[in-house]
């Protein structure tokens, strides 16, 4: 195992002699977010083979997860030493975070054996300071006119270097804030207690900040600290609502007072916030910067994508945006013929107005294996399976234009021709990629029961 170490004050130094020299931008390779967020995170780090490496509890829970390790050449090389540190505590290797760059060389040197995605909702973005700084060009006219219409109504506003003795002032504002988005309180109090711990220590983070105040009242303030040498990570920014423009002046001033070296500001994620989502977007990043999460497969994993591959042909990257967000080894049913995973299928978990409603998604046989009843081996698995659960109805969706298949499962008791519609969490598309092509075959525990003429059916994790 390696020896990791949490994230300290006095190991601000031996880290960021690591990440200041690094062009990697990730607003999570801040020193100040590490140990601002330590008490849900609880992140700690190690070298390894001149690799500065960040361990950390992936959403505050059990999961652990690992930064892309940071230094000089190929970080690949060090992957297998990961991956034994995740195994000595029970777990599979996650790797958050990865750049374009990261992801490329894992893929390049262990082909095959990781599943790759990217979350759009903790995506960073990046933009160029300049354009903060001075707002130019048609594009930016409406932030200029934001910014004018705010001097005007508010003449005797001043910026202020924020300092400890505004400390106060800003979390009153904060809790102001919070009142106003209480849609998601349980991420705004994990970011007040991170903001109580960067006021603490303010100074020993290498924190800047600035505020805005009309008259004695404070209307907005940000802080933040350095990623790189050469980019700035801007942790929090807040305003009163009530000052129409607040936000846009206090972001605009504070990129002004910010040291020339810095030539990009990241305002990192949305976290799939629609409204933060527009924000971040009218200020046109010069990149939206991809945090590629990396996930070693299990041997099933990788012989479940072998199959799927070889016999759907879908993309990579759907494959593994499956095996990541849906797969579970005890949802599939699968068939071994010399050595190999040669017959699958998937029972998925969902509800609909039938009640409890099990999708029999990904049937595949190999090739070379087709025509020995595999297939029909698993089928009637899966329909004593539903029997047994106590299914109300059980579904799929055969390949379009393959009307023999039809036949073959309409053999098994399903029937008919229902349009179905998907509800997930993050829009994964379960059907065909083509909607008029989403028509299901349904088996109704009842048959008695009448058959809905459309089928909505919402994911339900089990």
């Amino acid at each position: 195992m390696i020896e990791f170490r949490p994230v300290r004050l006095e190991d601000r130094a031996t880290i960021e002699r690591f990440t200041m020299s690094s062009d990697i931008t990730n607003c999570d390779l801040s020193f100040a977010n590490m140990f601002c967020w330590q008490e849900v995170y609880h992140s700690a780090w190690a070298i390894v083979d001149g690799f500065l490496v960040i361990r950390f509890h992936i959403d505050g829970g059990d999961r652990l997860g690992y930064m892309q390790p940071v230094g000089e050449g190929d970080c690949a090389r060090i992957i297998p030493a990961l991956r034994d540190d995740a195994h000595a505590h029970g777990q599979r290797l996650r790797i958050i975070g990865l750049t374009d760059r990261g992801r490329e060389m894992i893929r390049q040197m262990h082909i095959g054996l990781f599943a790759f995605e990217s979350d759009r909702a903790l995506e960073d973005y990046v933009y160029a300071a300049d354009d903060l700084r001075n707002l130019p060009g048609r594009r930016y006219q409406p932030k200029r006119n934001h910014i004018n219409r705010f001097m005007a109504e508010y003449p005797d506003y001043r910026y202020e270097e924020l300092t400890p003795d505004r400390f106060d002032e800003c979390m009153q504002l904060e809790r102001e804030w919070r009142r106003n988005h209480e849609g998601h309180t349980s991420e705004l109090c994990a970011e007040q207690r991170a903001m109580q711990r960067a006021f603490a220590h303010f100074a020993e983070l290498g924190m800047t900040g600035g505020c805005i105040y009309v008259g004695e009242h404070m209307v907005a303030f940000t802080y933040g600290s350095a990623v790189n040498d050469h980019t700035f990570d801007t942790h929090v920014e807040k305003a009163d609502t009530d000052y129409d423009g607040a936000f846009t002046v206090i972001n605009c001033l504070f990129a002004r007072h910010l040291p020339e070296r810095f030539t990009l500001i990241n305002r990192e994620e949305d976290l799939g916030i629609e409204g933060l989502r527009r924000a971040k977007l009218s200020y046109h990043p010069a990149v939206i910067q991809h945090k590629f999460t990396a996930i070693h497969l299990h041997p099933d994993e990788l012989a479940c994508k072998e199959l799927w591959q070889t016999c759907f042909g879908d993309e990579e990257q759907f494959i593994d945006s499956f095996l990541i967000r849906y797969y579970s080894r005890r949802r599939m049913l699968s068939i071994e013929r010399d050595g190999r995973m040669a017959a699958m299928l998937h029972l998925l978990p969902f509800e609909s107005e039938l009640g409890r409603t099990t999708y029999i998604y990904g049937v595949a046989t190999a090739p070379e294996y087709r025509g020995r009843g595999l297939a029909t081996e698993l089928m009637r698995e899966a329909m004593r399976l539903a029997g047994e659960r106590g299914d109300d109805a059980l579904f799929l969706i055969p390949t379009p234009g393959e009307e023999w298949l039809r036949d073959f499962y309409g053999g098994f008791g399903l029937e008919g021709r229902i349009p179905v519609e998907f509800v997930t969490r993050d829009g994964f598309d379960f059907g065909t990629g083509r909607a008029a092509d989403d028509v299901a075959m349904l088996w109704l525990r009842d048959p008695a029961r009448p058959r809905p003429e459309r089928l909505r059916c919402t994911w339900s994790a089990q």
